[in-house]
């Protein structure tokens, strides 16, 4: 170990022999040292400053990496200042006025880096102070996405010493920082003082939240910054694999570190017309920014618009389709009409307003029959060369058909709905012509079924049975039983069905603790964090059955306005986003197996829950030296140092 220890102090001796020389072309030792400042104007810490240009210069050249996105300079500045490295040099030029008795500070974080070798200096930042003081103090914490909790990178974060509310709709943040890719944030220095944080994504720089399209974090809670002497354990590495030495090395613990900002983007409340298109000849969609209980009035100009439509809205009312009853107003290239709907005025109220407006198809009627014609004569052509073939072939083209989407097919469970959904509204439905089978000693008999519509698609119907395990079901609708508004029909449907054993599934069960909410809805995810599915905790316990054998994580929001889904927050109505939690491990489900999980919500901080396998933004991979005149001394062997150096090691 001493000759180690030997080898590597002969190799800094080495290194600063040969400092002057650009790598290593002669195969001698590398340049592994950073690049550190040898002075400045004004100096580091300096007080009582006037000019608003920074000078650093350093031992060599250095390179200055993305200054505009990872310099912070705080105060912030709304007037961009102008940063740039020439030589051994980094020049800041700073353009707002100057403000009294105030501490600056000009983060570089590790943008800068040696020029040749690109050994990154690591974090560093340059103080001063147009006063006679300078605040040292620092506060620190997480922004996260509030929503799922992953770190959000690049957002701001700022400190307001004025606790009103209005304050960050009107006055710029006092003292920045900005996420990396952990979603962490450090800003330094701050004076003694009560503060609150904020964390925005701020469209135009101005340091001010003022757009519900700005992703915004808030919180109440106050802080006063502190700090007190402590020591942390760092790890002494003897190669990429063994640990050297585990030492303690005292430090300044600055507080509060531990901060927790929930982003979210408010909810759009502002209503108007993003686009209209006719992408398929018979249904026009029309978009908006935000829903409406009452869908737009369409009066048609150049066609009869009484009950020429379905309308067809989405979930939520802002996006709604009309679906053209009639072909021939289908096969209409151009459908002038005055369309009356409510939009956001001025001040911010709902106003009627009225466009006239030309609908056309993404392909005209002439095209379209054309492609129809080329369809036909592949078909005639394909026919006549069975016909001389001598194989059986076709006199009539087949009639095209209304397809069905039924979900699930083959497998189900014993609480599966099966949905049926069609591409275009239903004229007609003959309930009677719709059979539901099931399998008993060989034998078929009738099962009893419920079928209705959905109350969230006009198109689509869903199916319920008591679905009885290892039990075989067949789902049977006779030809032309379903229509639609084209007058096209399905052919014979015939559907296979098997319910899986209760053995086939897991049983998963949370009990819950940690909040007293009692309107928590607990969710299954995927590896992929897609949501299998979700159930309502009574009494502190959630409830998960026949659940297919694998693994899953969890994801807990407390569904304050009940509506069975997560909601976004809004800053101007003092409402937080819904509040999530995850379950920081994997949970894993067996065949047979009853899983319990005890869950207490808040017992890891927010910034601490997700688990590292689902969380989507990654820390960036660390600057670090590369050390490479280690590995240069084992390939030149100890006769050469000795040598080169004298010493006998």
């Amino acid at each position: 170990m001493k000759k180690l220890l030997y080898l590597l102090a002969i190799s800094s001796c080495l290194l600063a022999i040969s400092c002057a020389r650009m790598g290593n072309p002669d195969g001698g030792w590398y340049d592994d040292t950073p690049p550190y400042v040898v002075n400045s104007s004004p100096t580091d810490m300096a007080t009582d400053v006037k000019p608003k240009r920074i000078s650093i210069y350093f031992n060599e050249f250095i390179k200055l990496e993305d200054a505009q996105n990872k310099v912070i300079i705080s105060p912030p500045q709304l007037e961009m200042p102008e940063i740039k490295a020439s030589g051994k040099r980094v020049i800041v030029d700073l353009k707002d006025t100057l403000k009294e008795n105030t501490t600056y500070t000009i983060d570089f974080g590790d943008a800068i880096s040696d020029f040749t070798e690109g050994n990154p200096m690591g974090n560093y930042a340059f103080t001063f102070s147009t006063g006679s003081v300078i605040d040292t103090l620092q506060v620190s914490g997480y922004v996260l996405n509030a929503e799922n909790l992953e770190p959000i990178k690049g957002i701001q974060v700022g400190l307001y010493d004025d606790l009103s509310d209005t304050a960050f709709l009107k006055k710029p943040m006092i003292r920045i920082s900005r996420t990396d890719s952990r979603g962490h944030f450090i800003i330094k220095g701050v004076a003694p003082g009560t503060y609150r944080c904020y964390a925005l994504q701020d469209a135009d720089n101005d340091y001010i939240y003022n757009q519900k399209g700005e992703m915004v974090g808030f919180s109440h809670d106050t802080f006063e910054p502190s700090w007190k002497p402590d020591t942390r354990q760092d790890t002494i590495w003897r190669d990429s694999l063994h640990i050297e030495n585990i030492v303690r090395v005292p430090y300044t613990h600055f507080l509060p570190d531990d901060i927790t900002l929930l982003a979210f983007t408010a909810e759009q409340d502002n209503r108007y017309l993003l686009k209209t298109e006719r992408i398929e000849p018979h249904k026009i969609g029309f978009y908006f920014t935000y829903g409406d209980s009452v869908p737009p009035t369409i009066r048609g100009l150049n066609f009869d618009s009484d009950s020429a439509f379905i309308v067809e809205p989405s979930l939520k009312n802002d996006t709604v389709y009309y679906w053209l009853r009639d072909t021939a107003l289908v096969n209409q290239d151009t459908l002038r009409m005055e369309v009356q709907y409510m939009m956001t005025d001025t001040t911010n109220l709902l106003v009627s307003k009225t466009d006239t407006l030309e609908i056309t198809p993404k392909e005209s009627y002439e095209k379209r029959m054309k492609a129809k014609q080329k369809e036909i004569e592949k078909w005639e052509k394909e026919q006549e060369k069975k016909k001389k073939r001598g194989e059986p072939y076709d006199s009539i083209m087949p009639t095209e058909m209304l397809r069905l989407k039924i979900d699930p097919s083959g497998s189900l469970s014993p609480v599966s709905v099966i949905t049926i959904e069609s591409p275009t509204p239903l004229l007609r439905i003959d309930t009677t012509a719709i059979h539901l089978y099931t399998k008993v000693d060989s034998l078929w008999y009738d099962a009893e079924y419920v079928f209705k519509p959905s109350p969230y698609n006009i198109r689509c119907y869903t199916l319920t049975a008591d679905w009885k395990p290892e039990t075989e079901y067949s789902l049977e609708i006779d030809s032309a039983a379903i229509e639609d508004i084209y007058g096209l029909v399905i052919g014979p449907v015939k559907q296979g069905l098997k319910v899986k054993s209760e053995d086939d599934y897991s049983t998963l069960t949370i009990n819950l603790s940690g909040i007293q909410d009692t309107a928590i809805i607990v969710q299954l995810l995927s590896s992929s964090e897609k949501v299998v599915t979700q159930v309502k905790a009574k009494n502190g316990t959630a409830e998960f059955y026949y659940v297919n054998p694998g693994k899953y994580y969890l994801r807990a929001f407390v569904d304050s306005n009940g509506n069975g889904q997560w909601d976004t927050g809004d800053y101007y109505a003092d409402r937080q986003a819904e509040a999530v939690y995850y379950y920081s491990e994997e949970t894993e489900c067996k065949a047979k197996w009853d899983v319990t999980r005890n869950w207490n919500l808040t017992a890891r901080r927010r910034f601490e829950q997700k688990p590292a396998a689902i969380v989507k933004q990654k820390p960036d991979k660390e600057k670090k030296l590369k050390n490479r005149n280690l590995e240069r001394a084992k390939e030149l062997g100890k006769e050469y140092v000795e040598k080169k150096t004298g010493v006998r090691l």
